[in-house]
């Protein structure tokens, strides 16, 4: 992703929002090693049904998690693009990354 393709703000910040909660970034952890059912969340995470199924929103709308319908389970898999575009991000907005970068103190 060059700095011409950034994505614009709002997306980033909803990256930023999905990813602001230890929960979340636990989900995305676990989901970095392969599918999980819904279930297997559930106890991994001791969390109750309805604040996971919240959580698995926030990330699904942020587009970082997909999910699929098998029979009456659900199982969801981390969006990899989405994580490698935040990578992307993150590193285009080093300071020093970019052109444009200002190279003298322009406040002295």
């Amino acid at each position: 992703m060059s700095t011409a393709t950034l994505p614009d703000n709002r997306l980033a910040a909803r990256w930023f929002h999905a990813l602001s909660d230890e929960t979340r970034l636990e989900i995305v952890r676990l989901l970095s090693h392969g599918e999980r059912c819904v279930c297997e969340l559930q106890d991994v995470l001791g969390a109750a049904q309805s604040r996971l199924s919240f959580h698995l929103k926030t990330l699904k709308d942020a587009g970082l998690v997909t999910d699929r319908r098998e029979g009456r389970w659900v199982y969801y898999t981390v969006n990899r693009a989405a994580l490698d575009e935040i990578a992307e991000f993150a590193s285009a907005v080093k300071p020093g990354k970019h052109a444009g970068s200002c190279e003298r103190a322009c406040c002295s």
